[in-house]
């Protein structure tokens, strides 16, 4: 039994998506694949166009086999933490033979020669970067002046640190080579629209710009041709009942929790430094939404999707030391099921057996599998979709927050 892996936001799934689980089987050899999905909030600082049961479901019924929920302190985290989470989850499968990614340049050789060269952190790259560093230049920049430095040979490959498929690959390639993890890396080309394309593509559009005519026409017919059968029949069903929900729906909540938190600084969140606390004191006065005011503190030296984040985590109390305390006991403490093919169960029968952490399925059986730590992890999840979940109640006046409650929902089985 093979078994791939892929990592996934799924903001909405969209016809790329089921191209690349088709592919990554194909190119792999593999019987079943396994997606690691963020949950109800997405790397970009902001809620998930639609909840987590709803795309875990679209991606079974387009070949995922199972989908487990990375957990929301790594989903709202850099690119680094993001990738060393989710592989730190399919590596403690046991069960997990290689992980497929899409990138722009599709060269995995070239990719791992990245994430070697920046693992190893040679001396010259060390202070080439720090000098670039103090004289004010931007960190990504100084970071591909140090490469070039440093590695010399790649220096005519430079661009691909520009792409953010490409750096999220380099970040998969590293968590691998850092865990010295059995998992294979491969990639396959991305195709059709850019990531950062806002215009609807005549063959994959990005999730980008199916968000964006969305928004823009308030129509779903606008994307039929950018979404498989399947997921298109979802989404018609589910649209204007508990979906979409963007970043202003937490508008309110994010305002009453920075007011909360304002005497004490906003420092033990991460990512968020004393001159960003200071200047969210400062700007605070001027707040009327959320997306707003992550413009109001955008600076050159940090990018709208940083602030946004940050925003994120201050509005789901998460903290610095508690981030920094999973990474130092390993990352991953379970793995949650959001949903599953009926025709996997042997792929669940060999998790079951060979997996380093617990498999859950049902919530009420969670306090007595998992550590202390890995409880505490868990309750941030919960709470998060709880939040989701109270926006959107208040937002489609549908079910309340008692019937949609975590511990009552069931996982997707197709």
């Amino acid at each position: 039994m093979k078994t791939v892996g892929i990592i996934a936001e799924y903001n909405p799934f969209h016809n790329g998506h089921a191209y690349q689980i088709a592919k990554a089987k194909e190119v792999t050899g593999a019987d079943y694949c396994i997606v690691v999905m963020s949950g109800d909030f997405v790397q970009r600082g902001a809620p998930a166009l639609m909840n987590k049961y709803l795309r875990a479901e679209c991606a079974l019924n387009s070949g995922a086999d199972i989908v487990l929920e990375l957990p929301v302190c790594y989903a709202l985290s850099s690119a680094e933490y993001f990738a060393s989470g989710a592989v730190a989850l399919l590596d403690k499968l046991g069960v997990t033979d290689t992980l497929c990614f899409g990138s722009e340049c599709g060269d995995i050789g070239l990719l791992s020669e990245f994430a070697s060269q920046l693992l190893s952190e040679s001396k010259k790259f060390k202070s080439v970067l720090n000098l670039h560093l103090k004289s004010g230049i931007s960190y990504p920049n100084a970071r591909n002046m140090a490469l070039q430095a440093s590695a010399p040979h790649l220096s005519a490959h430079i661009g691909v640190m520009s792409n953010p498929n490409n750096i999220l690959g380099i970040e998969y390639c590293k968590a691998i080579a850092r865990r010295t993890s059995s998992i294979k890396p491969y990639t396959i080309h991305r195709t059709g629209a850019s990531y950062h394309d806002a215009c609807l593509d005549a063959g994959y559009s990005s999730a980008l710009a199916i968000r964006s005519a969305l928004a823009a026409t308030r129509s779903l017919s606008s994307i039929q041709d950018q979404v498989p059968a399947s997921a298109y029949e979802l989404m018609e069903s589910h649209y204007g009942i508990d979906y979409p929900i963007v970043a202003d729906d937490l508008s309110v909540l994010l305002h009453y929790q920075l007011l909360s938190e304002l005497s004490e600084g906003y420092t033990c969140h991460p990512d968020i430094d004393q001159k960003l606390s200071d200047r969210i004191v400062k700007m605070l006065p001027q707040y009327r939404d959320f997306h707003s005011f992550c413009e109001l503190l955008n600076t050159k030296n940090r990018t709208y999707t940083r602030i946004a984040r940050s925003m994120m985590h201050i509005l789901l109390h998460l903290q610095r030391e508690e981030l920094a305390a999973y990474c130092r006991e390993d990352y991953i403490f379970y793995a949650r099921m959001l949903g599953f093919r009926k025709n996997a169960r042997p792929l669940l029968s060999a998790i079951k057996e060979k997996s380093a952490i617990p498999l859950i399925s049902k919530l009420a059986d969670a306090d007595a599998l998992l550590t202390p730590m890995g409880r505490e992890m868990l309750s941030k999840d919960i709470f998060a979709s709880h939040i989701y979940q109270m926006a959107t109640q208040h937002k489609f006046q549908t079910a309340s927050l008692s019937e949609n409650n975590e511990y009552k929902r069931q996982m997707v089985r197709v």
